[in-house]
Parts: structure tokens; C-alpha cells; sequence
């Protein structure tokens, strides 16, 4: 199954081709110009950053139709659509920029409202960082598969850069989300090289009204319900989805059918028994 990135997708007057030999015609290109110097970026530095951008799309539409063959391992078909060296190079030019503003950084699952409520906890998201911001606000290609993959190159850079306690916030629990099969992984690496680095994780319910809530260990919604275990967050979620969600709160319609849906196939929203978090579903 594909790991699904959940970043804003392009509408539909994003453009259809890649402007990488005319860069400035790309029609984002005097928006990036404007926010890159806002942003304090030097001009030569915004120049390489929107070609190493462009020529990105260029590459990630190659590697995709490489990895189409379907001779090709599974595992080989996934790591050369990853292999995007121009964006990486994007991150060494100016992946600094991915540093958290605040003394906490925040990773998500279950739509972009779930980033905007971490922010406004006082949590900085990828979306919110200097770089993040300007990418997120970017139209790049209609084509979302070329442009998904720099998400998560920027992720992975992100998550790198956690130096203290990162608020983990779940509306929804998708183990194929490159929150649980990416970014918590290279976690899990990082807190073996900085032991200040330590997980939070909170569950999260809509309200019909669009608000979110967290879930208390005795299922009552409060403000702040933090758990230092992926699977308790989870158990939690799901139990208050099973019994106390109303089906006609559309708001939460989603996060309840995928429960459904993962329930249905047998997919255990807990690790393997004997590998705890860091089985194969982190």
C-alpha cells in the first residue's frame, strides 16, 4: 500500500508541466520570489532553491515512471521513487530553515486542521517552520505524485532536527501514514543518538462544530491528554470512537470509517506482539 502524505493537494488551476528549462515562467514563481525575500533568503540562494525545486519535478516524474515496472521488487520500486537528489539538495541549501520556532515540535496525522491545532498549542509544525511555510503555500504541478515526494524529503530533514520532546497529535491512525511507517521511525533513531527527545502522543476527537479535543484516559474530552505510549493513544482513540461517537457528527465521520476500514481487514492498531513500538508498523 502507498504511504499517504497529508499535505494540501494542488486544485485545479495547478500547473500541468515543470518549467524546469523556464523557470520564471512557472506561475508560483514571482509568489516564491515574494515569500523568499520576506522570508530573508538571499536572491542567489532563492534562485537555486526554486530550480532545485523544478528540477525536481523533472526527476520524481522519471523515477516514478521507472518504478512503474512491476518486475521490480516492491522495496526497489518504493526506495527509487524516494531517491529524489534534487530534493535533496533542496534541504542542503536551505534545510536549516526546518527548525522549530517554538521549544516543541509537533508531527500529525488526520488532515491539515490537526497541524493548525498543534500550532496553536504552541507547537511547531513542518508546515510552520520558515521553509515549511513557504513550500506549503506552493501550487507546484497538478501532477500531486511528482510534488508528495518532497514532503517527504522535508519530513524526514524535519524530524532530524528534534532536539527536545515532539507532541505527536492522531485524529486518525493509518499505518501506512508516513507519520507511523516514516517519521516515527526516524525518531526512534534520533532518541537513541539524544535521550531529551521523547515522545508525546494525543489522541484527538472532532466536534460537529469542527473544534478538536483530546481524549482523557477515562474518555472524557479535555484540553490536554498526553501519552507517552503509541499503543495506549491508539486504544484510547479507538475506544472512544467505538463507544461513545455519534454517527451523525460528520465532522468525525472520517477518522471513524477508517477505524472501520482497518478494523475490518484485521489490521492490529497495535505493534506485534514482542516488538512493542518499534515493530514493523513504526
Amino acid at each position: 500500500m502507498a504511504r499517504t502524505v497529508q499535505r494540501r493537494k494542488p486544485t485545479a488551476n495547478a500547473p500541468k508541466e515543470h518549467f524546469a528549462t523556464k523557470a520564471t515562467d512557472h506561475p508560483e514563481w514571482p509568489l516564491f520570489q515574494e515569500m523568499m525575500d520576506k522570508g530573508g533568503f538571499p536572491a542567489d540562494v532563492t534562485e537555486s532553491a526554486w530550480q532545485l525545486l523544478l528540477g525536481g519535478l523533472v526527476e520524481q516524474d522519471q523515477l516514478n515512471t521507472q518504478s512503474a515496472d512491476t518486475s521490480i521488487d516492491p522495496a526497489e520500486r518504493r526506495a527509487r521513487r524516494a531517491s529524489n537528489t534534487w530534493y535533496r539538495e533542496l534541504v542542503n541549501l536551505v534545510g536549516d530553515h526546518l527548525r522549530v520556532t517554538t521549544p516543541t515540535m509537533a508531527l500529525w496525522s488526520g488532515g491539515f486542521d490537526v497541524s493548525k491545532y498543534a500550532q496553536a498549542k504552541g507547537h511547531t509544525s513542518l508546515e510552520f517552520t520558515r521553509l515549511g511555510k513557504i513550500v506549503d503555500q506552493l501550487e507546484l504541478h497538478a501532477n500531486w505524485k511528482l510534488q508528495a515526494p518532497l514532503w517527504n524529503v522535508l519530513s524526514r530533514a524535519f524530524v532530524e532536527r528534534a532536539t527536545g520532546p515532539v507532541h505527536v497529535f492522531l485524529r486518525a491512525y493509518n499505518p501506512d501514514s508516513v507519520l507511523i511507517a516514516q517519521e516515527i521511525p526516524q525518531l526512534r533513531i534520533i532518541q537513541k543518538l539524544n535521550p531529551a527527545v521523547e515522545i508525546l502522543w494525543h489522541p484527538l476527537y472532532t466536534n460537529p462544530d469542527g473544534t478538536l479535543r483530546e481524549i482523557a484516559p477515562d474518555l472524557r474530552l479535555t484540553d490536554d491528554a498526553a501519552y507517552r505510549s503509541r499503543d495506549k493513544c491508539v486504544s484510547v482513540m479507538y475506544n472512544y470512537l467505538l463507544r461513545l461517537h455519534d454517527t451523525n457528527n460528520k465532522a468525525a465521520a472520517t477518522a471513524y470509517g477508517e477505524m472501520n476500514e482497518l478494523l475490518a481487514e484485521n489490521v492490529n492498531a497495535k505493534a506485534p506482539q514482542g516488538q512493542g513500538e518499534g515493530g514493523k508498523r513504526e
